[in-house]
């Protein structure tokens, strides 16, 4: 980005202004113990032309999905994306908008949020949404904490193995200091039971959380596991794939009192990793515990339709001991491009490209799965995403090799569980051909050969 630097009479007026005599009267407050007595380590300043070509330099070591073949997954997702969201998104009046959560904010940016839990509703099959969310994980933890108010349970929270290992490290941050006990169900041939769920479930449990599909791709038995929580009063938290549900049932169809996601797959590129977006949906009867803002829409003084924030129950507006959250603002940019990738895709757009992914997918996994080195993890229904595991047990050599081949074919589980060290994760979208998926199985194909010659 270019800049202009202070000149020392820049710097001089501004010290002016403010009284001070000099940049090191500024620092007087920090001990001397703690004051740097050198310069900076730092190399030799650069000219613009110098920098610029530097700065290209760092970038393209980078090597993102456009660059590669990829088939990585696990939350983030290469799905094809419209022009329009881009077009649209990219107008100055929402690109460039301050944070939309004033009072004052502008009735685009409220119609635009209005629309988007608009949206979120009808593809949930949920009564209420709110405005956005930081991104999926911390939903999940905003799930668990609004439950907890909403059933005045304080003592445990029931999680599935199989939700996204990354979500539940951030619930557990969120509970780490709050005594309540974080309870995990392991999962059994790649999903987890409803008896086992119940096993961990008692009068003291404030939610349930699964994942649909979960981590490993796999579909839950959602709407049993549902009916487990509700049995002992729990509420039911589904984290789900937006994707997914143009062609597996709605949480609310299957029960949920919560819903949450990750939003990047409706409009977002993958942009090594963020900023995303986080969605939330609810059934009506909780709709004041809900975190967050909520547009609504109403009418002026001279009847003319218009938009507000209707509900915003965060500790910059209301007492802090009635606060749901302590969340200050709202992913708006990223529900924006949500919404207009939905009302461009609509129902059935939605479901031609859940329905590619999970054809593309399955092919992907039957070539696989012919090689003598690789087989499936699981024999379990999943949609676009599945595990595999290599029998070789070299995995992150394979990945990283692929890498430097032109495939980034897939996500080791060994960091989140060791006992699938010899596994990884593979997604398919709709975005992957036919020929990419078979030279990615020629590449796997040439590479068992590798393994058993070195082998031999």
């Amino acid at each position: 980005m270019p800049y202009f630097f202070n000149t020392e009479d820049d710097i001089q007026a501004m010290l002016d202004s403010i009284g001070a005599a000099s940049i090191a009267e500024l620092f007087e407050q920090v001990p001397e113990s703690l004051r740097l007595k050198r310069p900076l380590n730092l190399p030799a300043a650069m000219g613009e032309l110098d920098l610029t070509q530097h700065m290209t330099g760092l970038s393209n070591r980078n090597q993102s999905a456009g660059d590669s073949i990829c088939f990585l997954g696990g939350g983030s997702y290469d799905h094809f994306i419209p022009a329009v969201v881009d077009a649209l998104a990219s107008r100055g009046e929402f690109y460039t908008s301050y944070t939309p959560y004033q009072p004052e904010v502008s009735q685009g940016n409220l119609q635009a949020m209005f629309e988007y839990q608009t949206l979120i509703c009808q593809l949930t099959g949920m009564d209420v949404s709110n405005a956005s969310l930081y991104d999926g994980g911390s939903a999940v933890a905003e799930a668990a904490l609004m439950s907890m108010t909403v059933t005045k349970r304080h003592d445990k929270i029931v999680v599935a193995s199989t939700l996204h290992p990354e979500f539940r490290q951030i619930l557990a941050t969120y509970l780490a200091c709050l005594g309540t006990e974080l309870v995990v169900v392991e999962s059994e041939n790649g999903i987890v039971t409803p008896q086992a769920v119940a096993q961990a479930t008692d009068d003291k449990t404030a939610c349930v959380i699964v994942q649909y599909p979960n981590f490993f791709g796999a579909i839950e038995d959602a709407a049993a596991i549902g009916k487990v929580a509700r049995e002992a009063g729990a509420l039911f938290v589904m984290s789900f794939d937006p994707i997914s549900l143009g062609l597996l049932k709605r949480p609310g169809d299957l029960g949920a009192d919560i819903a949450v996601a990750e939003g990047q797959g409706l409009g977002t590129p993958m942009s090594f990793g963020g900023p995303y977006l986080g969605i939330m949906a609810c059934k009506e009867q909780f709709v004041r515990r809900m975190p967050g803002r909520i547009a609504g829409q109403t009418k002026d003084a001279r009847g003319r339709r218009c938009w507000v924030l209707t509900l915003q129950t965060r500790e910059q507006h209301i007492r802090r001991d009635k606060a749901t959250s302590n969340i200050c603002t709202n992913q708006g940019l990223f529900a924006l491009r949500a919404s207009i990738y939905l009302s461009v895709m609509g129902p059935n757009g939605l479901h031609d490209a859940a329905h590619l992914c999970f054809q593309k997918a399955h092919y992907a996994a039957q070539q696989i799965a012919a090689l003598d080195r690789f087989q499936l993890a699981w024999d379990q229904p999943f949609l676009k995403e599945f595990v595999v595991q290599d029998q070789s047990g070299q995995v992150q050599e394979l990945l990283d090799d692929a890498t430097e081949h032109g495939y980034l074919a897939g996500v080791s589980l060994a960091p989140w569980y060791p006992e699938l060290a010899d596994c990884f994760l593979v997604a398919v979208t709709e975005r992957r051909t036919k020929d990419q998926i078979d030279s990615l199985t020629q590449y796997l194909a040439q590479a068992s050969k590798l393994e058993t010659v070195s082998h031999a």
